[in-house]
This record gives structure tokens, C-alpha cells and sequence, in this order.
């Protein structure tokens, strides 16, 4: 029986030895110290031994065991080491290679022409006011001279959210709530997001507006006419045509759309301007008495003038953008170009 614990050991250190695999050592531990092993097969016939043979036979078996287990540690922390050695040559960074450059994010080219806009204005000394995307029917309609009856409703394709309460149709509710708070004069530009339901090359269900109202004593249609006039020729360019055409809105009287010279053609007529060499830019006018009755303010003794624009409409004609949706599609084949 001692010989066969030698031989078995011999064995044993041998197959330890080749062994290359984490997984293929646990399955020789198992084939030789296992219950059911090589090893425990031998020592289960001390009991068939003399006295004086047990103890011997035992001490061998107690001496193979501790050495297999010991070349069994042994080389599991070989094959630990090896295989952390090539993880990490695997996941190596090599230091000495330029790291990957990351491209710097820059403002949106509706951020860009709004931030332009705010600018112009802010130098005229406007400041810029700001109310909520869902509005009542007071503030969006009502008070801006657009009764539940009035047919001027049919030019806004409302989204209506419960309680009579709307995703507002323009910013022109932040001039009512400004005005509701009685202090005059003011002069303050209202950009940001509204909603319509329409959506086509030249038009957005979202999309973004500024508008302005100037409001005190002896306010004219002529510093009206003297602030547009100023603000399109910082936007478009100092040579750049204007003209103001007569017009209608609910909420202002006289009311004007303000045109500019055309981009591409100059002036002599081309497809962009439907051959008329003007592009259709803003609208404006004089704050309806109406409105200021609504507000409590005296149109006997204030007057002023309010217009809106559309940012998206200022950024197509000033980039040459023919198609409204390229500005959501965050495609950047299309943003890098600004």
C-alpha cells in the first residue's frame, strides 16, 4: 500500500505540473483528493491493515495528501498570476499614444441667432421677460383682443391640455402678464418656445418666437417703424431694404408685416421671393386700446407698440436653411456648418 501512495504521488506531481487551465487543476484535485479520489480509494484500506501497519500507512497518506495540496496551491497561484498578467496586457493603455480628441460642443444656431437677437435689443435697452409654455385662454387669447368668437382663432392651431388650459400659441401672453403688473413704461422682448399644430418644410409644431412691446406716454408708430428698421439692418446687414405693408392682427391698431429685401436675388425677383425681391420677415403695430382696457392700463394717456418673430424664420433666411426640421434632426453634418 505505501507503494501505491508513492506511485499514486508521483503520478499526482506529474499531471500537476501540465495542468494549464484554472478549471482542468479543480478537476484533478477532484480525480485524487476528492471523496470519491484516488487518494481516499487507497486510504479506505487501512482497515484491512495489521496494528502495526495502520499507523505507518497513515502517516503516508497524511504526507501525500499535505504535498498534493501543496502543489495544488502551489500552481493554482501560477496559473492566477498568468492570467492576470495577460488581462492586463490585454487592457494595457499605451501612454505614449495622443489620447482621442474630443470635440468641443458650441451653441445651437437657434441659441446662436436668439443670443444675437437679445443682444441687439439689449443694447436698445430692452430687458427680457419670460412666462409659462401652458397658458389660459385670458392670457393666450382673450386678453389679446381674441375673443372664443373671433375668426383671428382660426390662425392658430391650438393644442389644448385640459381645463381650458393651452400650450401657448405665441409669446405675446408674456406682454399681457408684464402689462398686468402696472409697472411703466416698459420695454422688454419676450423670446421663447410655442406650439401649433403644423408641420411642414417651413413650419414646426414646436418652434421659437421673440416678441417686444414698448409701452409709456407719446410712444408712436414712427419709433416702432425707427426700432425694426435698426434691428433688421444690425441683423441682415446695414445695406439691406425694409419696408413696412399694411396688415391685421387682433391685438394691434394699425398693424404692418415688415419685409425684407431679398437674400439671393437683391431686390430683382427670384424663386426664394416668389419674384416680388421682398421676404416676408415680422409682424407688428400699435398696442390695441382694447388690449390695454383688458390689462387696466389707460389708453387715453399710454400708448405703445409691440412685434413678433419667428427665431427659426430669422435663422432660415440669414443661413440660407430651405427645410424647418434640419434644425431638430441634430444631425451634425448640418450643425458644424455654424
Amino acid at each position: 500500500m505505501q507503494n501505491k501512495l508513492n506511485e499514486l504521488k508521483a503520478a499526482a506531481l506529474r499531471d500537476i505540473h501540465k495542468i494549464d487551465s484554472i478549471k482542468s487543476l479543480e478537476d484533478l484535485k477532484i480525480k485524487y483528493l476528492g471523496k470519491k479520489g484516488e487518494l481516499t480509494a487507497i486510504l479506505n484500506g487501512l482497515g484491512g491493515l495489521s496494528k502495526t501497519e495502520r499507523p505507518l500507512i497513515g502517516r503516508v497518506g497524511n504526507e501525500v495528501k499535505a504535498a498534493l495540496t501543496a502543489a495544488l496551491d502551489s500552481r493554482l497561484s501560477e496559473l492566477e498570476d498568468a492570467e492576470l498578467q495577460k488581462k492586463l496586457t490585454a487592457e494595457t493603455i499605451d501612454i505614449t499614444l495622443p489620447g482621442r480628441r474630443i470635440p468641443a460642443g458650441r451653441p445651437h444656431i437657434l441659441t446662436t441667432t436668439e443670443n444675437e437677437i437679445r443682444q441687439i435689443f439689449g443694447e436698445l435697452g430692452y430687458t427680457v421677460a419670460e412666462g409659462p409654455d401652458i397658458e389660459d385662454d385670458f392670457h393666450n387669447f382673450e386678453a389679446l383682443n381674441i375673443p372664443k368668437d373671433h375668426p383671428a382663432r382660426d390662425m392658430h392651431d391650438t393644442f389644448y391640455v385640459d381645463d381650458g388650459r393651452l400650450l401657448r400659441t405665441h409669446t405675446s401672453p408674456v406682454q399681457i402678464r408684464l402689462m398686468e403688473k402696472g409697472v411703466l413704461p416698459i420695454k422688454s422682448i419676450m423670446p421663447g418656445r410655442v406650439y401649433r399644430c403644423d408641420a411642414d418644410v417651413t413650419h414646426s409644431p414646436v418652434f421659437h418666437q421673440v416678441e417686444g412691446l414698448a409701452v409709456g406716454e407719446d410712444i408712436t408708430f414712427g419709433d416702432l417703424k425707427g426700432t425694426l428698421e435698426l434691428f433688421l439692418r444690425r441683423m441682415f446687414g446695414a445695406q439691406r431694404k425694409v419696408r413696412f405693408r399694411n396688415s391685421y392682427f387682433p391685438f394691434t391698431e394699425p398693424s404692418a408685416e415688415v419685409d425684407v429685401e431679398c437674400f439671393v436675388c437683391g431686390g430683382r425677383g427670384c424663386p426664394l421671393c416668389k419674384s416680388t425681391g421682398w421676404i416676408e420677415i415680422l409682424g407688428c403695430g400699435s398696442v390695441d386700446p382694447n388690449v390695454f382696457q383688458a390689462v387696466r392700463i389707460d389708453p387715453e394717456k399710454y400708448s405703445g407698440f409691440a412685434f413678433g418673430l419667428g427665431i427659426e424664420r430669422i435663422a432660415m433666411l440669414k443661413y440660407g436653411v430651405k427645410d424647418i426640421r434640419l434644425f431638430y434632426a441634430s444631425d451634425l453634418r448640418f450643425l458644424r456648418q455654424f
